[in-house]
């Protein structure tokens, strides 16, 4: 081989090598929009902010990051507005299970193929709230109240055909009661429909109503889970979120165990070092100290999960949401 033939494929081979680095090397070149699924004040809408200050404070993207919230259509804004921005990853939506969910319940034009996963980030309680002068104390004086009202009942909840309303039929079945679901753009603003006295109960999570519980006007009966919360300091004068008995504790086992997993995507037609990216700086975000004080404060389990383990957790859950969709009616 001539001297020059060598400098020429040795030329080649580095200007791949530097195409290749660069390629890998793929970061915002533009404004990043956060997108959440879900009205303002609600726990999507926290989630989010609290992401996009995380990385912000700790300059994790060099690009500034603007939130916004679209919980029309239940969510359906939101994820349509990132599916039309396919191949576009400087926009990322933010949602719950209700990324596979919706589709599979409701008439939307877009199913979670769609997207292209980055990370299931952590995974709600979900918590049974009364208003806070109500004399319902625990979960059987709950159900007694709604026998006693035969579908007059009116339990709130974050959209339709959602996490809140499929943990609502839930608690209906094994109750073997009948209640009248409310849907609203979002737990935030469900919180305030109940301080209202606007409705009887909802199963928020912690995050959407720990500010009601300190004004006293709701509070927690049990929670949805096999144990108790973990222990934190003082969320009231007098209680923590380990304070609060499960639902198994106080007898009717109501809704069983059921959790939330906060996810988010990017749109379709991504490419792979773009999806990495993305998926990395998530990664650094959950080892922060603002990450753990946020799971902490809102009482929630942190699980990551990108990659195989995203995929697991999507399919586990489609089957259930299949299963209660049929007994619902909701798929015909």
């Amino acid at each position: 081989m001539s001297r020059s033939s060598f400098k020429t494929r040795t030329l080649v081979a580095a200007l791949a090598l530097a195409a290749s680095s660069a390629a890998l090397a793929w970061e915002p070149t533009k404004p990043v929009e956060f997108v959440g699924t879900a009205g303002a004040g609600g726990g999507t809408d926290i989630f989010a902010r609290t992401v996009q200050s995380i990385i912000q404070k700790h300059k994790l993207v060099k690009q500034p990051i603007v939130v916004q919230s679209m919980g029309g259509g239940s969510g359906a804004q939101g994820y349509m507005y990132v599916k039309n921005a396919s191949g576009d990853a400087n926009k990322l939506v933010f949602g719950t299970s209700n990324t596979w969910q919706q589709p599979i319940l409701s008439n939307v034009p877009y199913k979670y193929t769609d997207f292209t996963p980055v990370a299931a980030m952590v995974s709600d309680e979900f918590l049974l709230w009364v208003k806070g002068d109500s004399p319902y104390k625990n979960a059987g004086d709950v159900l007694k109240g709604m026998k006693a009202r035969n579908g007059d009942w009116k339990m709130g909840g974050a959209l339709s055909k959602d996490t809140d309303e499929i943990l609502t039929h839930l608690i209906e079945k094994a109750g073997n009661v009948k209640v009248t679901f409310i849907p609203y753009k979002s737990g935030g603003e469900t919180a305030v429909q109940l301080a209202g006295g606007h409705i009887d109960s909802h199963t928020n999570n912690p995050s959407e109503s720990v500010g009601q519980w300190q004004a006293g006007t709701q509070r927690p009966v049990c929670v949805f889970n096999e144990h108790r919360l973990e222990p934190t300091s003082k969320i009231t004068k007098s209680e923590s979120w380990h304070d609060i008995p499960t639902c198994k504790e106080q007898g009717p086992d109501i809704g069983g165990s059921y959790h939330q997993p906060r996810t988010i995507w990017l749109p379709g037609g991504v490419k792979p070092e773009e999806q990495k990216y993305w998926v990395d700086v998530m990664k650094k975000v959950v080892e922060t100290p603002e990450w753990k004080e946020y799971v902490e404060r809102t009482s929630q389990t942190s699980s990551f999960a990108a990659g195989a383990d995203f995929d697991k957790l999507i399919k586990q859950d489609i089957e259930r949401t299949n299963r209660i969709g049929h007994d619902q009616g909701w798929i015909k």
